[in-house]
């Protein structure tokens, strides 16, 4: 059989980085969570300062990077410094830069770190594509629109500060701050700073009641699982806090419909189905299943009651919203031990 001629060899395909390392020639943090990107190029600066103190950054603001540009910043200094060029919303890139920059990745200057951040998404998916063919190191940073992913974004804030939280505390955590990510790490940084020891729930209400509790959701969460006292303290914080009458009244029904629709739902279902069936993400539905224990029919029906009389008062009906809410969240929280 004849050799195959040297030009007919295909070039060999280039090395895939590392996910872990930090000084790979190029760095792609693809996502719109802007705290996960930011992190992606702080360990790739401290990487590079690390390697060298006199590391020049260059952290280009979106619409900066313009054609010619790319090949001044990377060039040889004449001190042979290392540099780290950073591009965000690299999606927006003119078709001109873009270009010059596909060019960069398949000879990529051995002294320069080049930090890409990109959405995602169709937007300038060829740049996206050039980036992992050329074996750019990839890093997610999309955004965490589950509860559970947030969950364990706190789970792992806490591991890489060298403590331990309990399961209990990390969801009270999430449940106080919601969904906005650099407020959950910097409130884990926080407790980790002031407080000795194993994070529990009782640490993170001390710190984060206020918040917690101003939730109208919060509210009912703490009524339908029949804790009368702690749903009145909620309750009233809430509305000391601005918390409109009407949404308290909102959640309690929300809450107590969703104990009706699981207790009436089929035996037997996948999660999945259970989930379609009912219109609930499978996460709530774990929640009710162990707010409903102590539920009976005759209580859901007591509640309900209890739940429109509120409505009623609150939009007009009665004298004393408060008192209303009060009488509604008591009920709702007596039924909920009627079984």
């Amino acid at each position: 059989m004849a050799p195959k001629s040297a030009g007919s060899a295909k070039s060999p395909k280039p090395p895939k980085a590392a996910a872990d390392d930090p000084l790979a020639a190029v760095t792609l943090a693809v996502g719109q969570e802007e705290l996960l990107a930011d992190r992606v190029v702080r360990q790739v600066v401290a990487a590079a300062r690390a390697a060298d103190p006199e590391t020049d950054v260059r952290d280009l603001a979106p619409g900066v990077l313009q054609p010619g540009m790319l090949a001044e910043l990377t060039s040889p200094s004449l001190f042979a410094e290392r540099k780290v060029l950073v591009v965000r919303q690299a999606q927006d890139l003119s078709a001109d830069t873009v270009k010059e920059v596909k060019a960069y990745l398949a000879e990529p200057v051995e002294e320069v770190l080049l930090v890409l951040l990109h959405a995602g998404g169709a937007k300038g998916k060829g740049l996206l594509d050039a980036a992992r063919k050329a074996g750019a190191r990839e890093v997610p940073c999309a955004k965490l629109t589950k509860p559970a992913e947030r969950l364990s974004f706190v789970r792992g804030e806490f591991r890489a500060l060298g403590r331990s939280a309990t399961p209990e505390a990390c969801q009270a955590l999430v449940d106080a701050i919601g969904s906005d990510l650099r407020e959950l790490a910097s409130a884990c940084a926080q407790l980790v700073a002031d407080v000795e020891g194993t994070i529990d729930e009782t640490v993170v209400a001390r710190y984060y009641t206020g918040r917690a509790e101003a939730s109208s959701f919060a509210v009912a969460d703490r009524a339908v699982e029949g804790r009368a006292a702690e749903a009145l303290e909620a309750l009233r914080w809430a509305l000391a806090t601005g918390v409109a009458p009407v949404l308290v009244t909102s959640a309690l029904a929300q809450g107590v419909r969703a104990i009706g629709k699981l207790a009436s739902a089929r035996s037997g279902m996948r999660p999945a189905d259970l989930a379609r069936e009912l219109g609930m993400p499978p996460w709530k539905i774990d929640r009710v299943r162990q707010q409903m224990r102590g539920w009976s029919a005759d209580g859901v029906a007591t509640a309900l009651r209890a739940v429109a009389e509120a409505d009623a008062a609150v939009k007009g009906g009665g004298y004393d919203p408060a008192y209303a809410l009060e009488k509604a969240v008591v009920t709702i929280a007596r039924a909920a031990r009627s079984r």
